[in-house]
């Protein structure tokens, strides 16, 4: 069903690096590799297309960006099948047809907010008002996990702006987010979109080419750290989206029967993939057996298989490295001393499945719970008062996402307080809203995206005054 994308943008040449699929490790397509001269290139005709796009206004760039909405629909299940392919994850459940719809919708929603700025002071001796005038070029560079939904978040509020956008795709992920890319060019102006596939030094040379104004960024602290630094000379601005390890307390007053299905896909979407999941969760001692045997009992029976088998609600890991870090630390966990009450022990077969594992009776300061494991294994931490959940779930640098779980949403909110995060949920986990701002704290990143606080992260003030 994909075939046809593929052959548009140029994945059949067999001398071009060849994309493996995650769950058969066979060969999809293959990839072609773009040099430093090939960034140059992009972006000098997004620099020459800016202005024009700039001066096409908020109602003209609205309805294409509406457009391009309506061409992904029109794409929608070729799309899902090759991301299912590329990426691993299925095709049902929170998955691959999930993350197209939202790509679509997430357009909508970005051609339709309000545009910022206003009057800031008439008091009838001044008057003074800000707008918000577009960069210039954007950079976006993106992750494996999320490749479609996550291109959209970067380049939607970016193209809304005024900006035209250069886009670096993951190297794991390039064949999605190519075709997603000639998908919206279906739409857009000549130069207004650039997708650049390719290595780091694809993305070193975006980091710090001159005429790159901004840099939208998701992936790991290192990659954020040296992208800072490479931007530095030329003071671009940032929006890094870092690692997460988010934290999830769960309070005594708590049905854990009511709320283990939640909180395991809260753990457990994209098969553990997303920065903003659970990734260590904090269990009042009284409720604690009881949460732990729900959550192992769905982890036991949620079907994982290859993406494409329409059953499977859990996808394989999408890279061999990602696999070997999460069998590393179940692995430390367990000689720890820690129990494996669900998963924890792999089969011997083609693909990068890891199954769903819960780890109980571990300490807080394991290696499962401090570094990120990004993968399907979820660690429980008992704990028995609320000050001692809350010191272990800010110990660590990171600060993207928490959530609080309590009967009382009063309580969970006071609790919520004293999280150190960017977004608290409350009984609930890692649910995006495209009218919602959402960014991280500490070593997670800074920048806002989403709504109009993620507007004006694309944009740089202008106050008029008199």
């Amino acid at each position: 069903m994909f075939s046809q994308l593929l052959e548009e943008i140029g994945a059949t040449d067999p001398t071009h690096r060849a994309i493996l699929d995650p769950a058969t490790e066979e060969i999809i397509a293959y990839a072609p590799e773009r040099s430093v001269a090939d960034v140059d290139a992009a972006v000098e005709k997004a620099r020459q297309a800016q202005k024009a796009w700039a001066g096409m206004g908020h109602a003209e760039r609205s309805r294409l960006l509406l457009a391009a909405a309506d061409a992904i629909d029109e794409q929608a299940e070729a799309l899902a099948q090759l991301l299912s392919r590329e990426n691993g994850k299925p095709l049902s459940g929170p998955n691959a047809r999930m993350e197209v719809a939202q790509s679509s919708e997430w357009l909508r929603a970005t051609a339709g907010f309000d545009t910022p700025g206003g009057v800031l002071v008439d008091d009838g001796k001044t008057r003074a008002t800000i707008s918000y005038e577009p960069i210039g070029v954007v950079g976006a560079i993106g992750p494996w996990n999320w490749p479609l939904m996550i291109t959209i978040w970067q380049i939607a509020p970016s193209l809304r702006m005024g900006n035209t956008v250069v886009v670096k795709p993951s190297e794991y992920t390039p064949l999605s987010v190519m075709s997603l890319v000639h998908i919206l060019n279906s739409v857009l102006p000549a130069g207004v979109l650039e997708v650049v596939p390719g290595g780091r030094e694809v993305g070193a040379r975006i980091s710090e080419h001159a005429d790159i104004g901004k840099i939208m960024f998701t992936g790991s602290i290192r990659t954020g750290r040296a992208i800072a630094a490479a931007s530095a000379d030329s003071l671009k601005r940032l929006t890094l989206e870092l690692g997460g390890n988010d934290a999830a307390i769960v309070l005594d007053d708590c049905d854990p029967k009511q709320i283990a299905e939640d909180i395991f896909w809260g753990a457990f979407i994209n098969t553990g993939q997303t920065c903003a999941a659970i990734k260590r969760l904090y269990v009042a001692d009284n409720i604690y057996e009881e949460m732990c045997g729900a959550l192992a009992e769905i982890a036991r029976n949620v079907p994982m298989g290859p993406g494409t088998d329409e059953n499977n609600l859990l996808g394989p890991l999408q890279n061999r490295q990602q696999y070997e870090i999460v069998a590393r630390l179940v692995d430390t966990a367990r000689n720890s001393g820690a129990n494996i009450l669900a998963g924890g022990e792999p089969v011997e077969a083609p693909g990068n499945f890891y199954p769903a594992t819960i780890v109980t009776d571990i300490e807080p300061d394991n290696a499962l719970v401090v570094e990120e494991q990004f993968g399907p294994a979820l660690p429980v931490i008992r704990y028995s008062s609320i000050d001692q959940a809350v010191e272990w779930a800010n110990s660590l640098e990171v600060g993207l996402g928490a959530s609080v779980w309590s009967a009382d949403r009063e309580r969970a909110l006071d609790v919520g307080r004293r999280v150190e995060a960017g977004t608290v949920w409350i009984n609930s986990h890692a649910v995006p809203d495209p009218r919602i701002p959402f960014g991280g704290i500490k070593q997670s990143g800074y920048g806002l995206e989403f709504g109009a606080e993620g507007l004006k992260g694309v944009a740089v003030p202008k106050v008029f005054n008199g």
